[in-house]
């Protein structure tokens, strides 16, 4: 279902939804139509009000959201979540996506609710390779993905930028050029695609030699080609030496406790058995390649920071020689925050691994070929390539423009992942072609930065008072 903003800025059903297609028999309501009724949402959540932030006197507090969010996940490994998310405000907004969606379920929404990326900060754009190996750069992480509000995406990628320029000393004004250069290469791009076929627009990618053609920061582009010569080198060939040993004539991963830790017996024979299942979700011909594959070893494998205590595991696979190898990582998947804020309680996905690996594919241009998903001792999973010649640009190596350069790029890449599913035309009808949309996102990225902050002391607070338990060493 699609979202309004009522007048008091709560969300309710309405008629405009990603997922209202399915028939070639059914006419489409015509681009000028659509454009028009984005233009005609101004009346009811007029551009200005999108700056708006104040915590509500009901907001939840955001220590008993990270709280809640620990419930499920290993116990041993939350201790290292926390000290990862109080090691900065930066650390904190990427652990937290359940606040964010809490906070923005109660700011005005315009109801275009495309497939959204759910948790789309600044750092969750990378490198990575394409099924014919080239490298492109896109969204990287959709473990929250959903339809929702495109607001909630700009939103979290706005705040996102501004919290990280803080850490990296830039100026108020330095981290408001960032953000409003960020939402104008959005709103540019998204009004570009929404002028162009569906599918013309659903071929449009961005990979490395074409970065250089979009950014004109010296140093960036320095930087974006240093990135990239390590993403190169991210395979699973490369990993090998880095991850295993051999043990009695056999590959074996390498314990590292505990980051990296072999499950027990039992638990291996569970994971081995569902990544058979997990061949029945690909592709034909990818099904045929993989199944030339035996596994060899697999092991629990700590992750990021919003992941870390979910279940996530790297299996070692080997084809008819040693030097054939690949690395499958297992993840665990669990309801998007932002689904209790779209449907309630109702269940729109029976497996959440295929929910993430669908909405994967259709945010990005292109897509690991090995997506797909398994199910082990009733949790769900997603499954993709381990090493897959990913990486990201190191954001505190980087100064103030060639930020602002750099968010230009995933602002388009946010527009193109949102247009390539629903909305385009009705975002850049209510979007215009002035600069409104910037200044109101700029304002409330500074407003939400203050509040990262602030919460992020709350979290270090309840830290020091025993309320959370804490490894820093790790």
């Amino acid at each position: 279902m699609a979202q309004h903003g009522d007048p008091n800025g709560h969300v309710v059903h309405a008629e405009v939804s990603g997922d209202d297609y399915g028939s070639l028999r059914r006419t489409p309501t015509p681009r000028t139509e659509r454009y028009a009724l984005g233009k005609g949402m101004r009346k009811g959540v007029p551009r200005s009000s999108l700056a708006d932030w104040a915590p509500t006197a009901d907001r939840a507090d955001p220590v008993d959201l990270v709280i809640q969010s620990h419930e499920g996940r290993q116990e041993r490994l939350i201790p290292l979540r926390v000290g990862r998310m109080i090691a900065s405000p930066y650390g904190f907004l990427r652990g937290t996506a359940i606040v964010m969606a809490n906070d923005f379920a109660a700011l005005p929404a315009t109801g275009i609710t495309p497939v959204i990326c759910g948790d789309a900060h600044v750092g969750n754009f990378g490198f990575y390779a394409s099924p014919e190996r080239d490298l492109v750069i896109d969204l990287n992480d959709f473990d929250e993905a959903h339809p929702g509000a495109w607001e909630w995406d700009l939103r979290r990628l706005a705040a996102s930028i501004w919290v990280a320029g803080r850490q990296n000393s830039f100026t108020e004004d330095q981290c408001r050029t960032a953000v409003e250069s960020c939402v104008r290469a959005y709103r540019e791009h998204v009004r570009e695609l929404a002028g162009q076929p569906l599918l013309d627009r659903s071929f449009q990618r961005l990979d490395v030699d074409r970065l250089h053609a979009v950014t004109t920061e010296k140093s960036l582009q320095k930087g974006i080609d240093k990135a990239a010569e390590r993403a190169k080198r991210r395979t699973s060939d490369r990993a090998v030496p880095r991850f295993a040993t051999e043990e009695g004539g056999r590959r074996r991963i390498v314990e590292e406790p505990p980051l990296i830790m072999h499950p027990t017996e039992e638990e291996s024979v569970l994971l081995a058995e569902a990544l058979d299942g997990y061949l029945e979700t690909l592709a034909p011909h990818w099904r045929r390649v993989l199944g030339g594959y035996t596994l060899l070893d697999i092991a629990n494998k700590v992750v990021g920071v919003g992941s870390v205590g979910l279940r996530a595991f790297v299996a070692l696979c080997q084809g008819s020689s040693p030097d054939d190898v690949v690395f499958l990582q297992l993840k665990q998947a669990r309801r998007s925050v932002i689904a209790p804020f779209v449907h309630g309680d109702s269940a729109w996905h029976a497996h959440q691994g295929q929910r993430v690996v669908e909405y994967q594919q259709a945010l990005q241009t292109v897509s690991d070929p090995l997506l797909g998903w398994a199910t082990v001792a009733g949790r769900q999973y997603y499954v993709r390539q381990f090493r897959n010649m990913k990486g990201t640009l190191p954001l505190d190596a980087i100064g103030a423009a060639a930020m602002a350069d750099y968010v230009t790029v995933c602002g388009r890449l946010l527009a193109k992942g949102h247009a390539r599913t629903s909305g385009a035309s009705m975002i850049a009808g209510y979007a215009g072609k002035g600069d409104k949309l910037e200044t109101a996102f700029a304002n409330f990225a500074r407003a939400y930065a203050d509040q990262t902050e602030a919460d992020h002391e709350a979290l270090v607070a309840a830290v020091r008072r025993g309320r959370l338990p804490v490894d820093r060493d790790i």
